[in-house]
């Protein structure tokens, strides 16, 4: 069934676990006639939850996406990409990614439960990047389903811009339209008062729709530009719609697709993508034109390696035509590669097609080349161009990993290198002064998945243990350091002499190299070699080994010699005269500090408390709703060993926790002075 741009609707589920996003995927597929039969999760037999490991978990670990080509009537044709992502929060990379190749986040809200904490999060993550956003109310039909107390609970979360489409009638049984119908009565009370609010709502975002409804009523509102006006709401963040579903039984789908199909934007209604170009003055923000026939613009949201057909890149269209047999390129690369196979994915099937229009998703097969966040294009002319990146949750978890067996480091590092390229919140760190391999999650969950997806997906065991903590070191004051580096074996010796000043930094700035040296007695040619024993110092730590930052080093003043000065003597001048003037300025030892969220039942509380405070976390807010409490904290990293079981315990399994990283700060004295005691010996031998 052709189409064009503006017949394709891009929408993602989100929301959060066990709000049913699954299985609304699956009743959205069924009544756009993409599915025969439903699947259910219970049987495993769900199109986007196809991956073993899914099944066996009953939730959703990574996205799906499935189109529907539907017709509802003869007057026009639609194309929705609907994108199912997972809603635990140890998967948040993917689902992150797929907001950014969508107009619409559709927020799914659970009738039993009402507005939890990802619901809070994602809705926040998808007015960030410009989104159009929905809320859907599913299992309105539920024993104890609230819709009154939900809807509340949407309006105080969220603002009055939230307001419903359709409203739930006979107990969740059926819904009843409030936007084009103002006649009857719902769960929530009468149609015409939510119909009269959410007309008011949405001409006020238009001059021509205001004076049309003030002048002749809502009958005198041209249907164009009553939509017109919608969209607008929609753009500025001034309308939240909200639709009330049952997506075991069916109620209110068929009208979700509806509203999908008439009211979500295509990609030539929403706010623009957050394009722009690199040049040597910058990046500048840049407007596409999205026509079908200029050049090909197209970002890689999604990569999948798949053991039957490669490498997929999953990507979206912002402009141009991607064909089959055509020659794109990746990023600023100069070898293009050649359009083999081009897909349309349903969940795990691929379906082959000839050509990807603007806005539309596709993937395309068997590209080493590919990695997420790529950008394909088919002329030079968009070298440079990029989408606005997308702010993933810094991956904290960590676990060191070694091949189980002899022989395989090879196919480890192979394994571990495809799974970061299917997760951007999944890393791999080697640490090669320590011969450690260290990959990095959101939670011992997402860890637990991956070592998993090593041996089932890959046949790779590997042994674990925990990873050494990223502590880093720093100076608390300014000093001067001095070192004169004299060699003498017979023949030319070596000479170099460095006298430099440090000081400490903000938190966070890094590092600063400054020259201050006049009169030339340190040549130039030499600076770079008293930086790069500096660098030295700073990549292996002088105090505790960690890395050192936030200090300015400013070298201003030395002396040479014309025949036995050489680069390695300065490299070494620089090197201990940085150490001379750490030693003086009160060194010390920094900790990863994290931000913790952490949900349990309520009567939990104080023993949840009780743990935080015995790992050296400073509480800095607590909520409670419904029966669970979260408890927001700051800790250091070095202090959540086993933290996972004991909150296991704790909460009889029903506690769950979320970390970012924050800042780094001191260590206490006493755990400074262990990590300098232990550094010694092998710092005495150097």
């Amino acid at each position: 069934m052709p189409y064009a741009t503006h017949d394709i609707r891009n929408v993602a589920l989100a929301g959060h676990p066990g709000a049913g996003k699954t299985t609304l995927f699956e009743a959205l597929l069924h009544a756009g006639g993409a599915l025969t039969t439903a699947g259910t999760i219970e049987r495993g037999t769900t199109v986007s939850d196809f991956d073993p490991m899914e099944k066996a978990r009953g939730h959703s670990m990574d996205i799906a996406i499935a189109s529907i080509d539907h017709a509802p009537d003869s007057d026009r044709s639609y194309h929705l990409n609907f994108i199912d992502t997972p809603g635990y929060p140890e998967f948040r990379g993917p689902a992150l990614a797929a907001l950014a190749a969508v107009e619409t986040a559709a927020i799914v809200v659970d009738a039993d439960t009402g507005v939890e904490h990802g619901t809070l999060r994602l809705m926040e993550r998808a007015r960030e990047r410009g989104l159009c956003r929905a809320i859907i109310v599913n299992k309105i039909d539920h024993e104890h389903a609230d819709c009154v107390r939900v809807m509340e609970q949407l309006r105080e979360a969220f603002g009055n811009a939230v307001l419903p489409l359709n409203l739930p009638a006979d107990g969740g049984r059926r819904v009843v339209d409030c936007f084009g119908n103002a006649e009857g009565h719902s769960d929530l009370g009468p149609v015409a008062e939510w119909h009269q609010r959410i007309l008011d709502q949405v001409v006020e975002v238009d001059e021509a729709a205001m004076e049309h409804y003030l002048d002749s009523g809502e009958a005198g509102i041209p249907p164009q530009e009553l939509h017109d006006a919608f969209e607008k709401a929609l753009r500025e963040d001034h309308l939240v719609p909200v639709c009330f579903v049952s997506a075991r039984s069916g109620v209110g789908v068929p009208e979700l697709l509806q509203v999908a199909e008439r009211l979500f934007p295509d990609p030539t209604e929403a706010n623009p993508p957050p394009l722009f170009r690199r040049n040597g003055h910058g990046d500048e923000p840049l407007a596409v034109e999205g026509s079908a026939g200029g050049h090909v613009i197209a970002d890689v949201f999604k990569i999948v390696n798949d053991p039957f057909v490669g490498k997929l890149g999953v990507f979206r269209v912002y402009q141009g035509t991607v064909r089959r047999d055509t020659q794109l390129f990746v990023d600023d690369g100069r070898k293009p590669f050649k359009v083999g196979h081009l897909f349309k994915l349903r969940g795990r099937e691929h379906a082959e097609i000839d050509e990807a229009i603007p806005g539309d998703i596709a993937a395309v097969a068997k590209i080493d080349d590919l990695h997420f966040d790529a950008m394909l294009h088919d002329s030079h002319d968009e070298d440079g161009v990029r989408l606005a990146p997308t702010m993933f949750p810094r991956p904290m978890f960590g676990l060191a990993v070694q091949a189980a067996s002899r022989g395989q480091e090879q196919k480890l590092s192979q394994a571990l290198q495809k799974l970061t390229e299917e997760d951007p919140a999944f890393l791999v760190e080697h640490n090669v002064e320590l011969n450690e391999t260290v990959i990095r999650g959101l939670s011992d969950l997402h860890l637990r998945v991956m070592l998993d997806r090593l041996k089932d997906r890959f046949s790779v065991d590997v042994a674990t243990r925990p990873p050494r903590i990223a502590y880093r070191e720093t100076v608390s004051t300014r000093a001067d350091g001095h070192h004169r580096h004299k060699k003498q074996t017979g023949g030319a010796g070596q000479f170099g002499e460095v006298s430099l000043r440090i000081e400490p930094l903000p938190r966070g700035t890094g590092f600063e190299f400054v020259d201050e040296v006049k009169g030339g007695t340190i040549p130039g040619q030499f600076l770079p070699a008293v930086e790069k024993g500096v660098r030295q110092v700073l990549q292996g730590g002088a105090v505790s080994g960690h890395p050192l930052q936030d200090v300015r080093v400013i070298v201003y003043d030395g002396k040479h010699h014309p025949v036995d000065s050489k680069e390695i003597a300065f490299v070494t001048a620089g090197r201990k005269a940085f150490l001379d003037a750490i030693g003086k300025a009160r060194p010390q030892v920094l900790e990863p500090i994290v931000d913790l969220e952490v949900g349990a039942p309520e009567a939990q509380l104080g023993d949840v408390t009780g743990s935080l405070a015995a790992r050296r976390a400073r509480i800095t807010g607590t909520d409670s709703a419904r029966g669970e409490i979260v408890v927001k904290a700051q800790v250091p990293m070095s202090e959540l060993e086993g933290f996972a079981a004991e909150l296991k315990s704790l909460t009889a399994g029903k506690g769950r926790y979320a970390l970012d990283f924050s800042h780094y700060e001191p260590v206490p004295p006493p755990v400074q002075q262990k990590l300098v005691e232990a550094y010694k010996p092998k710092h005495e031998e150097d």
